[in-house]
């Protein structure tokens, strides 16, 4: 060992000896495989003893800014938890992301490329090892009611299949599942029709039907000892889809794709709400973009129009949503279960109404269409926090799993999040792989004879969002400078060698599987003290301590957030260090010391150690 100044240079695994300084090397590479051993490792949340109820309740097509007309939501679960406001949806198309939801793999390794075959829907999907499968194995109690995967009933299995891992089973039908009334589902086994797609009957509204089936679901296993599963899948926000020609001069065509319909109850809610214009709405400058959206015109008076009226519709069919969400949490609470039952509000992608001059959409790289909502609450989880965390729909199935005690029967791509639910200081240090491939029905973009080629392939970090595309042209935005994604720096020389990290990053993880999804920087946490003994031999820290950001990719930090007890140092010079005076440390025990470290590619990783108390 190396002695200088009376300090003693060693890793932290070889400080054992009395009499020695110290350097605690902390990586902030990933320590595990899966969401089991993960938890494993790190300290626990306070958790009633018996595996706890879980409800998830994904909503479709629904916007982060559409959260504010939920007060029941945000009242009763994000209020009572923790909302992740940087929650990605890896591929932003509807089957893709709930196959990615019910498997924790990207549709790269789910093969649920889009929504209908090839590569895509309900036929696609590999239904024997998903998560209702999982947690039936670990003795949990399962039902699904309302959407599943696009094409569900359509296909040749039939509308009376049930997939494997579900107790109870009321999957809607396609393609009726599309529709607020006349819509069909399998009541485990048995088709029940309600209503007539022409006929708002209010005891039909597809909403508050599902409500109905999870407040009776409730009531019926609440008193078991057995802990349940419910999955809620509403349509709302999504269009309704029902075509239909003339039958005459006083009976006009029903179009494709009908705006959603809000309950009879809360018809003209939102008749006089404005279409919210971001700087990116109708964007008047897009030569920056892609060529897909630089042969887009600017929107018409009437498509901005349409695409208002649109909003309108998808703001008043979220208010039964919310209902819904009052009516779950009142039953558990009346059944005395609210307290050991996980909740988590969340959709499967987002929608653009006129931003970057997309009239409607979803599939597209930008943050409208990937940023999701997602709320959790439960025991031990704490309360009215917002998280700058990034959490992904690859997350979702591991952390389930996580909360469950259960273990995954395949490979997963994704992390559980109760590390970073546990600490709002804990940042993965990954990117989030970005990936779409387009649909049937887009001709000018799909190769039914090469499914391997996709409309784009990226990555998002905490800072960057990166694209490229096939015919070679590339996007990257600074979202900490650039929210509205209004400058794209693929060609700026200022921006060029982060520019390089993001490609090399994206290289590494575009085709990724388990373990490698979930690659971080090799980092780790230097920390230098002269040791002292206090009586009894007890080690303590009889200096200031040095902390310097270490590791093979030192050299791509950029800044570090170091963290230590009551206190937080920003430092944005390489070698990124701080020094802590000792009487800044603890006088009995360890003192943790951390730092969250952002690298050229805009990733932030934590790294940890800690040092004896002061002598």
């Amino acid at each position: 060992m190396a002695r200088r100044s009376g300090y003693i240079v060693a890793a932290l695994a070889l400080a054992v000896c009395a009499f020695t300084a110290a350097i605690a090397l902390t990586g902030g590479g990933d320590p595990a495989e899966g969401a089991s051993s993960e938890a494993s490792t790190r300290a626990k949340v306070d958790k009633t003893p018996d595996q706890p109820n879980i409800v998830v309740v994904m909503t479709d097509d629904q916007t982060v800014e559409s959260m504010r007309v939920l007060p029941k939501v945000r009242k009763l679960i994000a209020d009572e938890g923790i909302t992740f406001a940087n929650n990605f949806a890896s591929n932003p198309v509807c089957c893709p992301s709930r196959s990615t939801f019910l498997s924790g793999q990207y549709s790269h390794n789910t093969g649920v490329l889009r929504n209908s075959l090839p590569d895509g829907g309900f036929a696609s999907f590999d239904n024997s090892e998903t998560l209702p499968v999982w947690l039936q194995r670990a003795g949990y109690y399962t039902a699904h009611v309302g959407k599943y995967l696009n094409g569900y009933g359509a296909t040749n299995s039939g509308p009376t299949f049930i997939p494997p891992g579900w107790s109870e089973w009321y999957g809607a039908v396609d393609p009726s599942t599309y529709r607020m009334y006349g819509y069909t589902l399998n009541e485990n086994g048995n088709l029940v029709t309600y209503g007539d797609y022409d006929t708002p009957d209010p005891a039909n509204y597809q909403t508050d039907v599902y409500a109905d089936k999870a407040v009776d679901f409730i009531q019926r296993r609440a008193p078991r000892s057995q802990p349940f599963y419910l999955s809620m899948a509403p349509l709302a926000p999504h269009v309704e889809v029902f075509a239909r020609p003339s039958a005459g001069d006083d009976d006009p065509p029903t179009p494709s794709f009908p705006n959603p319909r809000p309950a009879p109850r809360d018809a003209g809610a939102f008749g006089n709400e404005n279409l919210p214009k971001s700087p990116s709405f109708n964007e008047a400058d897009v030569s920056d973009k892609p060529e897909g959206i630089r042969n887009r015109a600017l929107l018409t008076p009437q498509a901005a129009g349409m695409a208002r009226n649109r909003y309108r519709s998808r703001l008043g069919s979220l208010l039964a949503v919310d209902d819904m969400v009052g009516r779950i949490v009142g039953a558990l609470r009346k059944s005395g279960e609210l307290n050991n039952t996980v909740i988590m509000f969340l959709s499967d992608n987002g929608f653009l109404l006129g931003e970057h001059r997309i009239p409607t959409g979803k599939q597209y790289p930008y943050e409208e269409s990937i940023r999701v909502p997602f709320e959790i609450r439960g025991p031990g989880i704490p309360k009215n926090e917002v998280r700058q965390q990034m959490a992904a729909n690859v997350d979702l199935a591991p952390t389930i799993l996580d909360l469950a005690g259960a273990t995954a029967g395949g490979p997963i791509d994704g992390r559980s999040l109760m590390p970073l639910i546990e600490d709002p200081n804990r940042y993965f240090g990954r990117g989030i792989v970005l990936e779409n491939w387009c649909q049937v029905e887009e001709k000018l973009c799909y190769d039914p004879y090469n499914p391997t080629v996709p409309r784009y392939r990226g990555v998002r970090t905490d800072r960057f969002a990166y694209m490229r595309y096939p015919n070679g042209e590339q996007e990257m935005y600074d979202l900490q400078r650039d929210p509205n994604e209004l400058n794209s720096l693929q060609n700026s020389k200022a921006y060029g060698p982060e520019r390089q990290a993001l490609s090399k990053l994206l290289d590494r993880i575009q085709v990724c599987r388990t373990k490698a999804c979930r690659t971080s920087p090799k980092l780790k946490l230097k920390l230098a003290y002269k040791p002292g003994r206090l009586g009894g031999g007890k080690p303590c820290t009889a200096s200031s301590v040095n902390v310097r950001v270490g590791g093979k990719d030192a050299g791509e930090s950029v800044s570090a957030r170091f963290i230590t007890p009551g206190k937080d140092t920003e430092d944005g010079r390489r070698p990124l260090h701080i020094l802590v005076k000792r009487s800044e440390l603890n006088s009995g025990g360890n003192t943790p010391i951390s730092a969250n470290v952002s690298v050229l590619d805009g990733r932030i990783a934590t790294v940890s150690g800690k040092v004896p108390g002061a002598c």
